[in-house]
């Protein structure tokens, strides 16, 4: 086969010559383009054939780094990726059409790929990559392994699963006109888990159902609201006034008569939000009047919450109807999506919505719960009109259905030509590798406007690893702090095992002289164990546990510190040198924003229990700076440093820089991996 010649079209990026007369650092670091686009080595081109490469995830950039392959000589691919297509996909993942919605996205890129390409040897696996079958010999099968993937968990566990077969893993992501490309080697580099995740960000349960602010508490509000009516019941998820509001110090014993609450059903008379709607025959006037009418008069009882905030305005179903006219408000032009309606128009919209989704639950059956869905339209509607309601309810602006959507999902919008260059620079920093050139390999940051110096694309020097990392150091090491007579052993294997650190599988054994087996990881063997709590088994301050995920291959000694003066609801702490916290992030610009383009809708929604977040990194410099400069010198050491999350394709947030940097620094660059 004749070796092909890649070609690029970025116009903004510089020429050799201006790069080395730019930046000498360059001169003996970086390749130029031209050397990187050329024709491969015939060396280089015939290993392409025989090498094996696991693609995981067949998404957005899954798609066009499948398609670069091909093109490039890669003859043995195998592609993982557990969802199906829909619709939403189409405009950017052109692997698919419109007749292949519903089915499985690797084995439709397989078979579109192979539509151009049919000498290619592509085997797609419709499955989880933390399925145990895909365990370290099954990766030690390939390479390279390269990540497409849209969420933290199956990130951390594709890293731990290469550094334990040693597989050059190339990590990336995209986040609207952002995106990022690395690196990650054992041994040699930062893994993906070497610099804190900050957390999903959380609202306070009083803020959400008594004081909104922001069209993001609302938004919450209505996903709370949908599980409680049609949903799975969460006591966690009440959109009830909060009488226990530490703020409103309210004469309880006053309220039944300030409130002017309606005498028909739906007054606060009920055993649960569900009980009650069910009573009612999830009547929407009964629900709709009850939401924005009782709720609301009620609050207004805890006068002492609107000294300092104007007080919200109850709305009344009849007041509606009849000012029909008057309330409702244009929608203007535009797509559907993005129209803003009025109060009636909301209120009409609650209420189709409300009978959609009662018919979906007696379809499925007594006992049925439903589940929510960006993507599913009743579902989607009652989140629109339910916040937006309670916005206007507020004094807040409404949003459009695209808004709200992009909040409740947690989505910034996909741009195309972002995966585009991305998938490019996987396959680049492939070639690299494959090369025996890991030396030159980068992490590249794509900006989103040209820096002063033209460019669009900045390559970074890799990192090495992080000697305090919970994961790739040889010995991995964390303390915990916890209360060990309120911890149950449940608590231990799923909030701070699976979801802190990331296992999947654990087995716990108690450093105590005997061996004592605390959680294992076969079925059966050690759930009698799951709700008594870690002192009944002899756990106190100073204990240690040897955590073991045989999966991964991975070993994590905790050490146990006792404390019974944890914040509330707080019911552990990682401490000492693991990178347990991301940096505080600065508070927005007034005007900016860090979602999806409106001022008062930069936090994403946080009812999903799992964070599915990618890292965002700021780069403050065009140079390469080697770790040696950066820890010598205070002002270099400020160029590269962890950023907020954002999620692959789908789901992005960012936020602003840290803190301020010398005036000699010219470049401002935000990038993913």
């Amino acid at each position: 086969m004749e070796p092909l010649r890649m070609r690029t079209h970025l116009a903004s990026l510089p020429s050799p010559q201006d790069q080395t007369a730019a930046c000498p650092r360059h001169r003996n670091a970086e390749p130029t383009m031209a050397q990187l686009v050329g024709p491969l080595r015939k060396e280089l081109a015939d290993s392409l054939s025989s090498c094996r490469v696991l693609v995981v995830g067949a998404g957005g950039i899954g798609c066009e780094l499948l398609k670069n392959l091909v093109l490039t000589g890669f003859k043995n691919i195998e592609v993982i990726d557990l969802d199906t297509i829909d619709v939403s996909n189409l405009n950017r993942q052109f692997l698919f059409q419109k007749k292949h919605v519903g089915k499985s996205k690797a084995q439709v890129a397989k078979e579109s790929v192979l539509r151009f390409c049919p000498s290619a040897n592509i085997t797609a696996y419709h499955d989880s990559i933390m399925n145990p079958d895909y365990n370290v010999e099954f990766f030690r099968n390939f390479q390279l392994v390269m990540n497409a993937l849209d969420n933290r968990a199956a990130r951390n566990h594709v890293n731990r699963m290469c550094l334990a077969a040693d597989i050059p893993l190339i990590e990336s992501g995209t986040a609207g006109y952002l995106g990022q490309v690395t690196v990650i080697k054992k041994g040699q580099t930062e893994c993906y888990e070497c610099q804190p995740k900050p957390t999903q960000k959380t609202f306070p349960g009083c803020t959400i159902r008594n004081t909104p602010s922001e069209p993001i508490h609302c938004i919450v509000w209505a996903k709370y609201l949908f599980n409680q009516l049609f949903g799975e019941e969460d006591a966690d998820q009440e959109v009830s006034p909060d009488t226990a509001d530490p703020e409103a110090a309210w004469n309880l014993a006053d309220a039944a008569a300030r409130a002017t609450a309606s005498d028909q059903d739906g007054d606060i008379k009920r055993v649960s939000t569900k009980e009650w709607a069910r009573s009612t025959g999830y009547d929407p006037v009964k629900l709709f009047n009850k939401l924005f009418k009782d709720d609301i008069m009620y609050l207004l009882t805890m006068d002492k919450l609107w000294k300092k905030r104007k007080a919200p305005l109850p709305l009344d179903w009849v007041e509606i109807q009849q000012h029909a006219c008057s309330q409702e408000e244009a929608c203007g032009t535009g797509l559907k999506d993005q129209q803003v309606l009025g109060v009636l128009g909301y209120a009409q919209l609650f209420q189709h919505s409300v009978e959609t989704l009662r018919s979906q639950l007696r379809e499925k059956g007594e006992g049925a719960e439903l589940v929510w869905d960006k993507d599913d339209p009743p579902a989607m509607d009652f989140v629109t009109a339910a916040s937006n309601l309670r916005m206007n309810v507020f004094s807040m602006n409404m949003k459009s259905r695209f808004d709200v959507k992009s909040m409740a999902g947690n989505i910034i919008p996909a741009i195309a030509t972002t995966n585009a260059v991305i998938a490019g620079l996987i396959v680049l920093e492939g070639l690299k590798i494959l090369n025996s050139d890991f030396e030159q390999c980068r992490t590249i940051f794509l900006n989103k406007q040209p820096n002063p110096r033209k460019k669009l694309l900045v390559p970074c020097a890799l990192d090495p690893p992080n000697p305090n990392c919970y994961v790739c150091t040889s010995k991995p090491e964390v303390t915990v702090k916890l209360n060990v007579h309120k911890t149950i052993v449940l608590a231990l294997q799923d909030k701070i095992l699976k979801e802190k650190f990331g296992m999947v599988a654990p087995d716990v054994q108690i450093e105590d002289g005997k061996g004592t087996i605390l959680i294992s990881s076969e079925e059966g063997e050690t759930e009698a164990n799951n709700n008594k709590f870690l002192s009944d088994f002899g756990i106190r301050n100073g204990s240690r546990l040897q955590a073991d995920d045989f999966l991964q291959d991975y070993t994590l000694l905790v050490n146990v510190i006792h404390s019974e003066e944890l914040e509330k609801d707080v019911e552990f702490e990682v401490v000492g040198d693991a990178p347990d916290k991301a940096p505080t992030p600065s508070a927005p610009e007034e005007g900016k924003n860090i979602a999806n383009g409106n001022k008062d809708s930069a936090q994403p929604s946080t009812s999903s229990k799992a964070a599915e977040d990618d890292d965002i990194l700021i780069v403050d410099s065009d140079e390469e700076p080697s770790s040696s400069t950066m820890e010598a010198s205070p002002e270099s050491s400020n160029r590269k440093r962890k950023h907020h999350d954002a999620e692959t394709d789908d789901a992005v947030s960012k936020r602003k820089r840290l803190d301020q940097q010398p005036a000699d620094d010219d470049e401002d660059i935000i990038a993913l991996d």
